[in-house]
C-alpha cells in the first residue's frame, strides 16, 4: 500500500495558473498526511524486524521516501539481536570439485580397463594382419614356383601314406556298414518267415511236419544271424573308432604342423630380403625383430615336426595291433555261420568278449514310454 502511495504522490500532476503560480489543491493535502501516516507504520514494523535479525553494527537503515523526514534514520548500533555463531561440534564437509569423488575415481578405473582392452585387441588384429599377409605371399610364391619351402621327405612321405590309408580304411567301414545293414535286413525276414510258417504248421495239420522244419531252421539261421550281427557291429565300431579319431587325431596334428611350416617360412623368407637390404640404423632394427620372430616359428615348427613323428609313430603300432585282432574276429566269425557251426560262432564271441544284447533291449521299457 504503501508502494502504491509513493507512486501516486511522486507522479502527481501540478496544475498552473495563467500567471504561472501553482495552485494548491485540497486533496493534495490529504494524501500527504496519508502518506506520512503510513511512513510511520513502516518505520515501526522495520524496526521489529530489525530487533529480531542480525546485527549490523557498522550500516544504518534509512526509511524513507518522497517528503521522508529524518526520524526514518535507524541506527543499527541500537538493534539487539542473535548473531551467527560457529558450531564447533559439526563437522565441516567438503564438496568435491567436478572431477572428483570415488564415483569419478571408479568412472576413471573402469574407462582405463576399457582402453587397455581395446588396445589389446587392436594390437592383436595388427599382428594377425601382418602374419596373414606373410603367410599368403609366401603360399602364393610357392605355388608359382617362385618361393622356397622347408621339406622333410621321410616325414612327407609317411603323412602321404596316412593320408591314403585312411582313404582305403573309409572305404571298407563303409562297405562293412552296408553289409551290416543288408545281413541285418535279412535277419529279419528269416525271424518273419521262421514265425509264418510256425503259424501255418498250425492251422494246416496236413503239411505241420514240412512247416514245423522249416520253422524250426529259420529259427536258428535267424539266432546265428544275431550272433554273427554281433561281431560285424564290433568290427564296425573299431574301424570307426580307428578311422575318426584316432587317425583323423594325428592328421589334426600333421594339419598344425603344416601351418607351421609355412609360418616358418614365411618369416625366413622375410629375414632373407631384409638381409640382402642396406645396413642403415632403422633396417638393422628390423632386421633384429625379424631374426626374433623367425626363432620363435622354428622352435614351432622343430617342436610340431617332432610331435607329427612321435604319432606317426604311435598310429602305427595302434593300427596294426587293432586290425590284426579285428581282422581274425570277422573271419572266425563268417566262417562258423556259414559253415553252420553255432558253437565255435558262439565261441568267437567269446574270445574276443563281445556280449550281445538280449532282443528288444534298444526299445524302452514301458514305464520310460508313458
Amino acid at each position: 500500500m504503501a508502494d502504491s502511495i509513493m507512486s501516486r504522490a511522486a507522479t502527481m500532476e501540478i496544475p498552473i495558473n495563467s500567471n504561472g503560480d501553482s495552485r494548491t489543491i485540497p486533496e493534495d493535502d490529504g494524501l500527504e498526511q496519508a502518506a506520512k501516516a503510513q511512513w510511520s507504520l513502516d518505520e515501526k514494523d522495520l524496526q521489529q524486524v530489525m530487533v529480531s535479525g542480525p546485527n549490523l553494527n557498522e550500516t544504518s537503515i534509512v526509511s524513507g521516501g518522497y517528503g521522508g523526514t529524518a526520524e526514518g534514520i535507524i541506527p543499527t548500533s541500537s538493534i539487539k539481536g542473535p548473531a551467527i555463531r560457529f558450531n564447533a561440534d559439526f563437522p565441516p564437509r567438503r564438496i568435491p570439485a567436478p572431477g572428483q569423488g570415488p564415483n569419478m575415481h571408479q568412472a576413471g578405473t573402469a574407462e582405463e580397463a576399457t582402453r587397455g582392452v581395446a588396445v589389446e585387441k587392436l594390437d592383436f588384429m595388427r599382428k594377425w594382419g601382418l602374419n596373414t599377409y606373410k603367410c599368403t605371399k609366401q603360399m602364393i610364391s610357392e605355388r608359382f614356383g617362385r618361393g622356397s619351402r622347408t621339406v622333410d621327405l621321410e616325414l612327407e612321405a609317411q603323412i602321404e601314406v596316412l593320408r591314403d590309408t585312411k582313404r582305403k580304411y573309409e572305404n571298407v567301414l563303409r562297405l562293412a556298414r552296408a553289409l551290416t545293414n543288408h545281413f541285418y535286413s535279412m535277419v529279419q525276414t528269416q525271424h518273419a518267415l521262421g514265425d509264418t510258417f510256425a503259424d501255418l504248421s498250425q492251422k494246416s495239420p496236413e503239411l505241420r511236419d514240412e512247416f514245423g522244419y522249416n520253422a524250426e531252421t529259420q529259427k536258428l539261421l535267424c539266432k546265428n544271424g544275431e550272433t554273427l550281427l554281433g561281431a560285424i557291429n564290433f568290427f564296425v565300431s573299431s574301424i570307426n573308432t580307428l578311422v575318426n579319431k584316432t587317425m583323423e587325431d594325428t592328421l589334426l596334428t600333421i594339419k598344425k604342423y603344416e601351418d607351421a611350416r609355412l609360418e616358418y617360412d614365411a618369416y625366413r623368407a622375410d629375414l632373407e630380403e631384409l638381409n640382402l637390404g642396406p645396413r642403415d640404423a632403422v633396417t638393422m632394427a628390423r632386421i633384429e625383430a625379424a631374426q626374433q620372430q623367425y626363432q620363435v616359428q622354428k622352435d614351432k615348427y622343430e617342436r610340431l615336426r617332432n610331435d607329427v613323428t612321435i604319432k606317426l609313430k604311435f598310429l602305427e603300432e595302434n593300427k596294426v595291433k587293432v586290425m590284426h585282432k579285428q581282422l581274425l574276429l570277422f573271419h572266425n566269425a563268417i566262417s562258423a555261420y556259414f559253415a553252420g557251426n553255432q558253437q565255435q560262432l558262439e565261441q568267437t564271441l567269446k574270445q574276443f568278449n563281445i556280449k550281445l544284447k538280449p532282443p528288444g533291449a534298444d526299445k524302452p521299457s514301458w514305464l520310460e514310454e508313458q
